[in-house]
Order: C-alpha cells, then structure tokens, then sequence
C-alpha cells in the first residue's frame, strides 16, 4: 500500500508549491514513482509540476452522464460505471517521476461531491500500484469531512507566517479530532518565514495547541517562478525553499 501525504491549510499558504516540492523530493530521495493527486477544485498542481491536463475526473463524470441521456452508444457496451472507469485510467497524466490525476470541477450543477467519490474510489485502487501519494487539497476544511482516502500517513498543515493562518491551522488540527480521521501523523509548516518572526510565530502556535515541525523560508526564486509561470518542481537545488523542504521531509523519516 501507498504511503500517503496530504497537504491541508487556508487559501495562500503555498500548499501546491510545497506539495510539488514534495513530489520532487520522493522522485530524487526515494527514486519510485509517486501518483500526485490535485484535489483541489480549482486545479493547479499540473503548473507546479510543469505538465498539461488534457481532462479531469469532474469533466469525466459530466461527459458519461451526457452520453447516458443522449442515448450514446457505449464502448464495447460498457455500464457507465464501467466506462468511468476506463476514463478515468485514461485520464492519468505521464511524466518523469510521478504521475498526475486532476479532480477538476463539476462542468454542470451540483456540488463536488461525486468527482469527489470518484477520486476516493480510485485512490484506493490506485494506492496499490504506488508506493507513494502525495494530494494536494483544496483551501480551507470542507475537504477533510469528505474523506478523500480513509488513512493518511502524514498530513502537512500548511500555514502562512500570520496569526489568522495559525488560528485556521488550529481549527483543521480539531476537525481532524472531531471527524476520527485515521490520520497516522499530523504536523505545521509554516511558509515564507524570515528569520525575525520564526520565535514569535512559535508562540502563537504553542498557545494554539501546536508544535511547529518547520519553517521555509521566504525565497524570492519561488516568487520569480510564480511570476513566470514556471513549474516549481525545476527550482534550482540551491534555493533556500528546496533545501530547507527537503531538510524538513528528511526529519519525517519517510519509509
């Protein structure tokens, strides 16, 4: 079975660039093929990762229910299930290293809950076939009541270098204890720290309840390939923010 990462915060918190530095780090440290996972409704995984979505699990799903009440003729006469099945196979996106499946959002009305199935279902069967899976979630809490994979080995909280990104942190750490996640082990990163403020965001943490298990620092080459469209997971191995990631994964004793 896979070992699996799930990234959780507010909104800005650089939980997709962390995530794909994680991806980075399992391909140069672990040399095995990680199925990264971009549950996030408002996909962007892909750009961290520098690869093309061609389509998404919520797209998918629209498509065979269209194709059921258009009355289409499907593959092989394949039940819809069936057929979901195989796009969803299809729909995995290749690269060097790890492979990429996209929730996406509902084309029609309706909420995210069955792309959200979907994924879940697919995630466990896919969990078989990959040592490691790292998901990049949506913002904020709504996406821990939905259980995307009933264990998480590790779940990063990600927060910004700010009391307001602390407090929401706090809230996912006690929703995790409200829900019984089976969440083997649960930690705080907090993202853009300069070095003035790392004692004092470690106070507030601590009168929060939490510890926290690293701080990365601000690096303006992340900015830069924001800015530029760049994928984050080709930063140089000299940036601050990818040597101190890696420094921080090493200290999880990743099997």
């Amino acid at each position: 079975m896979a070992f699996i990462i799930a990234y959780a915060g507010k909104g800005g918190t650089g939980k997709t660039s962390i995530a794909g530095l994680t991806i980075r780090y399992l391909i140069e440290k672990k040399k095995r093929v990680v199925l990264a996972v971009d549950a996030d409704s408002n996909s962007c995984l892909n750009e961290a990762l520098g690869v093309k979505v061609h389509t998404t699990i919520g797209r998918l799903r629209e498509e065979s229910l269209q194709s059921v009440r258009g009355g289409k003729e499907r593959i092989g006469g394949m039940s819809v299930e069936q057929l979901l099945e195989y796009q969803v196979q299809q729909s995995i996106i290749e690269s060097k290293g790890f492979d990429l499946i996209v929730m996406g959002r509902p084309e029609g009305p309706g909420c995210y809950c069955a792309a959200n199935n979907i994924l879940r279902k697919h995630i466990e069967t896919l969990s078989e076939s990959y040592p490691y899976i790292v998901i990049d979630n949506e913002a904020g809490m709504e996406h821990l009541s939905r259980r995307i994979t009933q264990i998480v080995n590790l779940l990063i909280i990600m927060s910004d270098p700010s009391a307001r990104g602390i407090q929401t942190a706090k809230r996912i750490n006690e929703l995790v204890d409200e829900l019984q996640l089976k969440i083997d082990r649960r930690v705080l990163l907090i993202n853009r720290v300069s070095d003035d403020i790392k004692e004092q965001l470690k106070t507030i943490a601590e009168n929060s309840g939490l510890s926290v298990a690293g701080f990365v620092p601000y690096d303006s080459m992340v900015l830069e390939y924001d800015l530029y469209g760049k994928p984050i997971i080709q930063l140089p191995a000299d940036s601050v923010a990818v040597k101190e990631v890696f420094d921080i994964l090493d200290k999880f004793k990743i099997p």
